[in-house]
């Protein structure tokens, strides 16, 4: 009995221990920052509270404006010229997360979002028709910033309905519900979404199951979203002429 109650001590610290580890390491396991192998000529400048978050952009008078925000470990800046190519009548936005390609701080949940409304104030002065483009962890700004802000279209690639669900999936043995600072519950904001929005699944994700993507697009008002899959992986290229295709014809 002694040698059993031993064992059982020693696993629940070593259980205990790894819990404390995910919860202190927890930012380092989502985001990935990367440098800019690009780094803008010409950035857009944010002055936000304890960071200076950069913007690659493409500037372009008129109404139209299109804002990017990428995944986890993706250099926004060196898809610049291809989005600018691909949507030639809009303005294009590509915000460096806190952290990374040259903007200061630390990345959160709650930061990332603060910069993409502010991003997004700040260009109403020139421009009024949006389109809003998020990949994976992106998706999660992209999602609150249609929320809470007007927009023409949204697209979401490689979408998840809940950072914690997608966690749990990944880890069930872990109280990941009691230990995530950093939730994105897109779900919760799915249903104040006005824009025409398109979700983007690829077939082979082995990273956000279908299952979790499909229930993000069940959350949106009947009508507002339409979903398409495409062959690939989570990490598969996704050409931004592809994209403005599939905006034009749906």
């Amino acid at each position: 009995m002694r040698t059993l109650l031993t064992l059982l001590w020693y696993l629940f610290a070593g259980y205990s221990l790894l819990c404390l580890v995910l919860y202190v390491a927890q930012r380092q396991l989502i985001f990935f920052p990367v440098p800019a192998q690009l780094p803008p000529a010409n950035p857009l400048i944010l002055q936000q509270d304890h960071a200076q978050v950069w913007v690659s952009q493409q500037p372009r008078p008129g109404q139209q404006a299109l804002l990017y925000f990428g995944g986890n470990a993706e250099d926004v800046s060196v898809s610049l010229h291809e989005f600018a190519a691909a949507f030639p009548t809009h303005a294009i936005y590509l915000m460096h997360y806190r952290g990374y390609g040259g903007s200061s701080g630390k990345p959160s949940e709650q930061a990332l979002v603060a910069d993409a409304l502010a991003l997004y104030d700040k260009l109403t002065s020139e421009h009024s028709d949006f389109t809003v483009i998020g990949r994976s962890l992106g998706t999660g700004v992209a999602v609150q910033l249609a929320a809470r802000r007007p927009l023409q279209q949204l697209v979401l690639i490689t979408p998840f309905d809940s950072l914690t669900a997608v966690a749990r999936q990944q880890m069930p043995y872990i109280p990941v519900g009691w230990l995530l600072k950093d939730r994105f519950e897109s779900h919760y904001f799915a249903a104040d979404i006005r824009a025409a929005t398109l979700l983007l699944l690829a077939q082979q994700d082995e990273i956000i199951s279908a299952k979790r993507s499909e229930a993000l697009y069940q959350a949106f008002t009947a009508g507002t979203a339409t979903l398409i899959r495409y062959p690939g992986n989570h990490n598969s290229y996704l050409p931004a002429s592809q994209i403005a295709a599939w905006l034009q014809s749906n």
